[in-house]
């Protein structure tokens, strides 16, 4: 019997790609033939859609998953303001609650035999009330899957990441280099340098695409070694 495939997924800053890795992952689980569903507890940023306002990493975690579950689940805390949760919760007079999400997780996995949950912004992003993105990490307790934005300064903001992560007593599973710099000097060196110091495997190498698409990506992601990791048959 498959073991349970939770996965975290992070990033070593904002906007390096952690959506589009966890939709193609979620691509991988189901492709692997695992009921797999996304989930984003905390989103800042959001898009009218008719009267709604929604997560674009929520819709896309959504769309890539084998398992439909409400929005609400997905994305307990959709925040409108594209800031740092904590502040965007502010403005907005929200408290991001731990217990919230970890009653949403918990009802995804019940319907599921992988949640692949998205951090917001960098591992230590502030949610409010003293917790952050660490803590949401330790309370989830599942493996994690780091992606590296290619750029410079990646392989300090790597080290340090997987530091934090090997200190809150959690499993770095994998990570992922997203070439995010098309320009980016010594990329292949760069990656061979975290491929010695990051204790975990190399998940695949993204390269810079013009039109950046999860299905694109998938195929790219080695979920097979992945699942060999953290759910062994």
């Amino acid at each position: 019997m498959m073991r349970r495939a939770d996965l975290l997924v992070i990033g070593t800053d904002t906007g390096v790609g952690k959506t589009l890795v966890a939709a193609a992952l979620l691509a991988g689980l189901a492709a692997a033939g695992l009921r797999c569903v996304g989930m984003k507890p905390v989103a800042a940023g959001l898009m009218r859609r008719g009267d709604a306002w929604v997560s674009e990493d929520a819709e896309a975690l959504m769309r890539a998953a084998s398992v439909q579950a409400p929005r609400a689940l997905v994305n307990p805390y959709a925040l409108r303001e594209a800031a740092a949760p904590d502040l965007a919760a502010r403005r907005e007079g929200a408290r991001i609650a731990l217990a919230r999400i970890m009653r949403a997780f918990a009802e995804l996995r019940a319907m599921s035999d992988a949640v692949v949950v998205e951090g917001a912004g960098g591992f230590r992003v502030p949610l409010g009330d003293g917790l952050d993105g660490g803590d949401l990490a330790q309370a989830l307790n599942v493996p994690v899957v780091l992606v590296v934005g290619m750029r410079l300064g990646c392989i300090n903001h790597a080290l340090l990441t997987a530091e934090a992560v090997a200190a809150r007593g959690l499993t770095l599973a994998g990570w992922v280099a997203n070439r995010i710099d098309a320009t980016m000097a010594h990329f292949e060196q760069n990656v061979e340098t975290l491929q010695a110091r990051l204790d975990a495997r190399r998940l695949g190498i993204v390269p810079n695409l013009a039109q950046p698409r999860f299905e694109t990506m998938a195929p790219m992601l080695d979920v097979r070694a992945l699942l060999d990791t953290i759910a062994p048959a």
